[in-house]
Parts: structure tokens; sequence; C-alpha cells
């Protein structure tokens, strides 16, 4: 290659670089090995995962069954290599999943529209937040305290560099849920939008009509954030607000370390042109046969940049799809089924614990470990090979003897029973 390039050396080869940029060494990686060797290498590292540990870790990663129907659909040619919908002709498949998915999303949020799927739930609340300013001219956004954390890190770094403003207001230290008065003295004609989750952080439902019922008061949005998409099968749709965002991880998408997973934004259909992200609609073709098309696609590679209403350029089709293949398994009564033995499991389960909210809650709670620290309890439930909860400490530093435990279907009456006793 040097010879080809004329050149004598690899040194002639860096020669345009600074000294201070160069190695001066060799790599420090090992020798090559054969394919049998890194095949055993994986196993053993394999070995090395929690495999046959219950989990009662949640905080917005909720471990769920997941149908294999999910992965046989997802894995055929027709979905797995498709790339993308924009050849109707070629993408019937796509484009029918993609609608049957929308449709579905409106029906659990309550919501007249849904886009099809964004990144995650962290990305896209602040594309809700940027929705909200784009239809009520206005700059801030207020934030619940009680908001996933990491949804709130990535809507505030969104907001500053959009030059908008975000704050947020706290929660009842008694209920757990946001706390509405505080939310009174800080909202301003210059709010566009009021986020609240529900279930939120720890686990405790909100009283999303109160706070919709405030907002609108004042001229602002609600935006209701959904990061447990189960509790939807159980809870009332959060129909008062007027965008839902949120995450469908719960929907047979696997844990996976943190992603990829499948983000949702639904909306009213009076805000139709202001959803970010592409929509599927029905339509018929030449011959008169129900069709399906990109009918809404206000994206920067779509339209001018000045004009999109999002730079986020592409979407979780396959991940959404394995959420909509579980939806169809499940079924309306299927899904309110799974919603009820996650709320039965997560109150067994804390029946007896020290709870320090008193708020309604679903399939998580904040409890404290009597006589020990979060991080010792989890430390002695290793030992019993059981992953527990998440030490809120290091969000919130006046929970620091407190942590977040989750339980869903999944959760077996032993595992849990020596929760209980650990805690």
């Amino acid at each position: 290659m040097l010879q080809a390039c004329g050149l004598g050396s690899l040194d002639e080869l860096y020669g345009h670089l600074p000294a201070e940029a160069l190695l001066g060494r060799p790599l420090n990686i090992p020798a090559g090995v054969s394919e049998y060797e890194i095949g055993e290498y994986f196993k053993e590292q394999a070995g090395r995962n929690a495999n046959g540990y219950a989990s009662f870790l949640g905080a917005g990663v909720y471990a769920h069954f997941r149908p294999v129907l999910c992965d046989v659909v997802a894995s055929r040619g027709e979905f797995l290599t498709s790339y993308t919908p924009y050849q109707a002709e070629m993408a019937q498949g796509t484009l029918t999943t993609i609608f049957e998915f929308q449709t579905m999303v409106c029906q659990l949020t309550g919501m007249e529209v849904a886009n099809a799927s964004m990144y995650d739930g962290s990305t896209a609340v602040p594309e809700a937040a940027m929705m909200a300013s784009r239809v009520t001219g206005r700059q801030g956004f207020l934030a619940a305290a009680n908001l996933h954390p990491e949804y709130r890190q990535v809507l505030d770094t969104a907001a500053r560099n959009a030059r908008m403003h975000v704050e947020g207001f706290g929660y009842d230290a008694e209920t757990g849920r946001a706390d509405l008065k505080a939310l009174e003295g800080k909202i301003s004609a210059e709010t566009a939008c009021v986020i609240l989750q529900s279930p939120n952080f720890f686990g405790i439902v909100e009283d999303v009509k109160a706070a919709a019922d405030l907002a609108h008061k004042h001229g602002a949005l609600l935006v209701v954030v959904v990061a447990e998409a189960v509790s939807l099968g159980l809870m009332e749709p959060p129909r008062d607000a007027d965008i839902v965002a949120g995450e469908l991880q719960s929907f047979a998408i696997s844990p996976s370390y943190g992603g990829p997973f499948a983000g949702i934004i639904a909306t009213k259909e009076k805000y139709i042109r202001q959803i970010p992200g592409r929509l599927v609609g029905e339509t018929k073709d030449a011959d008169g046969n129900r069709a399906y098309c990109l009918t809404l696609s206000t994206r920067e590679q779509h339209i001018r940049r000045e004009k999109a209403t999002s730079n986020i350029c592409t979407n979780q089709a396959l991940i959404a799809l394995m959420a909509t293949v579980f939806m169809s398994v499940y079924g309306k009564q299927g899904l309110r089924e799974l919603a009820g033995q996650n709320l039965s499991k997560a109150h067994y389960l804390a029946d007896g614990l020290d709870l320090r909210f008193k708020g309604p809650f679903f399939n998580e709670f904040v409890a404290r470990p009597r006589g020990r620290t979060p991080e010792e309890a989890n430390a002695a439930l290793l030992d019993k090979k059981i992953i527990g909860g998440l030490p809120l400490g290091r969000f919130f530093p006046e929970l620091k003897d407190s942590m977040l435990i989750c339980a869903t279907e999944m959760s077996k009456r032993a595992d849990m029973d020596a929760v209980k006793e650990t805690l």
C-alpha cells in the first residue's frame, strides 16, 4: 500500500500529523486468535451474565414476558431488512403495521392521532415540549420534579440548545404526587406546557385531570409522560392531556442494557400539523383497493429545514413492530389482565414494608429498608440471586434512605418474600 502511495514508510504516511497526536508504540491489543477461540471466549463471558436472577429493578425499564411470536414476526425478511416505507408500492407490509401501531397507541392513550414512533421515551419528552412551544408560541416548560430524572436531563439539553427555558416544580412529600399548588405558583403567560409523568418516577399515579385544568386555565398545554406502558391496560387513559409522550419498552422490547426502545407521541387532531416524525394514512390505489402511504412527513429531510417539526430523521419501526405484535397478541382483555397481575404483585410485595409515599401506585413503589442502607439491602439480595431496586439517593438526595422497587408479572412469590424479609 505504501508503494502504491509513493511512500517509503509508515512514518511518511503519518508525516502530516503533529507529534503529540501519534501513539509512538504498538497498539495494546492481543495477537489474533482462531474462530474457535473467539467462540469459547464469548461463551465464557456469557456465563458471567445474571442468568437465573430475579429482578425487582424498574425505573423506566421493565422486565415483562416477551411472547415468542413478537420475534418470529419481527425477524421476517420483509420487516427485518426493510429500510424505508417511502416507496409505498414496495412497503405495504411495513406501512400497514405502522398504521396499526398508530391506531393502537391512540386507543391506549385516548388521543386522536399518534405518530409512527419516536426513538424512546427520553427523546419523546423534549419533542412533545417543542411541539407545545410551536402550538402556543411560548418558550417556557414546567416539569414535575418526579419526572424520570434521565428524561429531565434530555429535556434540559434539548431546551438549552433551542434557547428555551425549563423549570421544575416539586412533589408532595407525603403522597409522592406532583405538588399542584407549587405548579400554580410558577405557571405563567410564558409557559408553553406542563410536563407530568403518570405513574411518576416513584410509581405513584397522578391526578391528570386536575393538572390539565390548571394548565389550560393559563393557556398552557399538558404533556403527560408514560414510562410504564402496561399501566395503560388498567388506568384511565390520559385523555385530558393535550400531548402524550412515552415509552413502549414494556411491550415485548427486551431491556437490552438500555435500548433500543420505541417512544411514542400522540395528540389531538387539531395539533396534527405540529406533530414530529411521520404519519401513515389509509388511501386507495389505482384499482380502488385499500392501500397505505405516508401522509405527513414534517422532517427536515422532506421539507425546508426551518419548517421541520423535528430533526429526528429516522424512527424505531422494527422495534415498534414488536410492540404492535405484543398488543395484538394480548388484545384489550389480555392487556387488562396483565396490568392487573402487575398491580396485585406490587401490592403484595409492598404489604408490610416501610413505604415512603402514601399515594396510589401501580407496579412500582418507594420503600425504606429497616436497619440498613439501600445499597446494603441490594448487596444482601444479590447473595440470594435477586437484583434489588434502585437506590434513589443518586437522583434525589432527600431520599438517600429509600429505594424504588418494581414487581411485574414475572415476579415469583418466593422471590418477593425474600425481598420483604431482606427489607
